[in-house]
């Protein structure tokens, strides 16, 4: 009898040191993936780990919305799938402006256990993060999209909203007359990134009516 509960004992251990080893291994992944990130370059288009607090979090990150190597645009994402919600909220926040210094590296599965959405939580009212810039691109294309020219860029917008909203408010403003602004190209508007390495090629919405502009731009001869 002895003998037999000695076995038992030894086959439920066999089984608990299975599942504990598991446990292990995937904790020293993730104590090895955070000691030793893979670096992340700007440029590199593969999703980040950023740091939310006392929580890492997934990101993909936008070219464009940069500036020297301080600041990238970037989305959070749940860890497990892409608009997954995190919480009973599902807040969507956006395109945000991240510190560089909040990188902890690319992005690496066994990060997942340390998000919000791990402990069951939403993200917070406050990401550390304001959002990130709009803009409005006035282009005229040829059927072939990679043949054509911006004409006017405006930006940048605080809110994606307004970006939208002057883009309709163009695009209606041309009614009719898309395809002859410039024979040959059709014209319209589209909402986009705002990129902050050409800032200077940006007329400020807010200060300039973009459908008085557009009409003074179209005005002028082809030249």
């Amino acid at each position: 009898m002895i003998r037999n509960l000695f076995h038992r004992r030894t086959t439920l251990a066999d089984a608990l040191d299975q599942e504990d080893r598991a446990a292990v291994f995937a904790f020293r992944a993730m104590l090895a993936a955070l000691r030793h990130p893979e670096p992340w370059k700007p440029g590199c288009a593969r999703d980040i780990a950023v740091r939310v607090g006392p929580f890492i979090e997934r990101a993909h990150t936008r070219p464009g919305d940069d500036h020297g190597p301080d600041i990238i645009a970037v989305a959070l994402q749940h860890p497990g799938r892409s608009h997954s919600p995190y919480g009973p909220r599902s807040r969507k926040l956006g395109w945000l402006r991240c510190e560089t210094a909040k990188i902890l590296g690319l992005w690496h599965p066994s990060y997942a256990v340390l998000t919000h959405a791990a402990a069951g939580l939403d993200l917070p009212d406050d990401v550390g993060m304001p959002p990130a810039h709009y803009a409005v691109y006035v282009e005229a294309r040829r059927t072939d999209p990679r043949q054509g020219f911006t004409l006017l860029r405006f930006g940048p917008y605080t809110q994606a909203q307004d970006a939208s909203r002057d883009a309709d408010r163009i695009d209606a403003a041309l009614l009719g007359r898309a395809t002859t602004v410039r024979p040959g190209f059709r014209v319209a508007a589209r909402p986009g990134p705002f990129n902050v390495s050409d800032h200077q090629l940006f007329t400020d919405p807010y200060e300039t009516d973009a459908v008085a502009l557009l009409a003074a731009a179209v005005s002028t001869p082809t030249i």
